[in-house]
């Protein structure tokens, strides 16, 4: 007998029909001799919903009592779920965040989960009923609810699956695995069967939206095995799991794009120490991620250029912390950019194999891309380039590097 953890997305429980479908799936499970604990996300629109109704009442809402708010969502599907298990003749009983006794730190609603105490689940596990749980949420210590912030139920998953010592954690979603790159832009991108916690990790960073960043590095922590799968198929999943030697012979497993980027340039400041730090340690205080950093080498050593990227969402926020300290340590000006996108080619094979930048550059000057800025890691290297060109960058890189489903070949009667 296996546990097994089961988290649905807003669109596998998007309707009572799904949630219903969703109740079929989970006993079917049952049956077949496995312990399962549910999760469960916000039914699709919702969120969004009740962030619509904030936003009527108040331009800046307070984030404690957003927290409050949003919860509900999962809570309805978790209910919901726990109603329609029972309506087919298996025990069923929900649970909230807190019932659970998942533990956060203070941050709302981008909260972290300190630990999982899950004596609720255990004794209703062990007496043969189907927790199902409200993903995307936790408590205080002071017993103030949070949240985990956007894709928070996956998260909510792997730490359960952790908690409890879960043979494997699944994550159903509307795609039934893990793709060599969107299927909306390349048609012949290929469903990888397995993947390591490293490159899935990147992917997500990189913009790929399959899995939440946190839950990823969670599992790793943990060393959750997580399968990715459809909802809506029973064809088999992506499986993430710790790197193996099979991994390490394919040099290139797939390409992210991102197009929520924004690159900022404080132009012509005092090249000195020092000075890269205040301006940082400003954007930081905004709490706002930096990703790419560049620095041009002054020729006279006065004056350089900084150019960094920002999520596009927090260009406006950074751009004016950006400019207030120019001010202060002098500059001749501060320069926004948010026509850009970051094209990522991901592998752990990069670790052991030679000329994949020069052959990823030279693949995108025959198409007349320009690359704006570079940054690399020992698994990534990401290109940030003119929007208007993503998806030919993410096409001419997905067949560069051969990830696509190979065509048969025809045989001659």
């Amino acid at each position: 007998m296996a546990l097994v953890i089961q988290k649905y997305g807003g669109t596998s429980v998007g309707s009572l029909d799904r949630i219903k479908a969703v109740a079929e799936r989970v006993i079917e499970t049952k049956k077949k001799g496995n312990d399962v604990v549910v999760v469960v996300s916000a039914m699709s629109g919702e969120t969004d919903k009740l962030i619509g109704l904030a936003n009527q009442i108040s331009q800046n809402p307070d984030e404690r009592e957003m927290d409050l708010l949003l919860s509900s969502g999962e809570r309805i599907s978790a209910a919901l779920t726990a109603i329609a298990i029972c309506e087919l003749g298996f025990k069923s009983v929900s649970f909230t965040g807190r019932q659970v006794g998942i533990i956060t730190n203070d941050s709302h609603t981008k909260a972290k989960i300190e630990k999982i105490t899950g004596e609720r689940v255990r004794n209703t596990l062990a007496k043969g009923i189907i927790p199902v749980i409200a993903g995307f949420q936790g408590v205080t210590e002071s017993s103030d609810v949070t949240t985990l912030g956007r894709g928070g139920s996956d998260l909510t998953a792997v730490a359960v699956a952790a908690a409890l010592g879960a043979d494997f954690c699944e994550i159903y979603t509307d795609v039934d695995g893990v793709y060599t790159t969107d299927p909306n832009v390349v048609p012949n991108a290929r469903k990888l069967s397995k993947i390591s916690y490293d490159e899935m990790l990147e992917l997500a960073s990189l913009g790929a939206k399959v899995l939440q960043t946190r839950s990823v590095e969670f599992a790793k922590i943990y060393n959750v095995p997580v399968v990715v799968r459809s909802s809506f198929s029973n064809n088999p999943g992506t499986l993430v799991v710790k790197e193996d030697k099979e991994m390490e012979k394919v040099v290139v497993s797939g390409v992210a794009y991102d197009k929520n980027q924004a690159k900022i340039t404080a132009i012509a400041v005092h090249d000195k120490p020092g000075i890269a730090a205040k301006l940082f340690n400003a954007v930081a205080g905004a709490n706002i991620v930096v990703d790419m950093i560049v620095q041009n080498i002054s020729s006279d050593g006065k004056a350089t250029d900084i150019s960094f990227t920002v999520p596009k969402t927090e260009s406006k926020k950074a751009l004016k912390i950006t400019e207030e300290t120019v001010a202060e340590i002098g500059a001749k000006g501060v320069v926004l950019r948010e026509d850009i996108a970051k094209v990522s080619i991901i592998g752990v094979g990069m670790r052991t194999h030679s000329g994949v930048a020069a052959k990823m550059f030279e693949t995108l000057a025959k198409h007349g891309i320009n690359i704006i800025m570079i940054s690399t890691s020992e698994i990534k290297i990401s290109c940030v380039v003119d929007s208007k060109y993503t998806e030919l960058a993410v096409r001419v890189l997905h067949d560069a590097f051969e990830l696509g489903e190979r065509k048969r070949k025809r045989t001659k009667k």
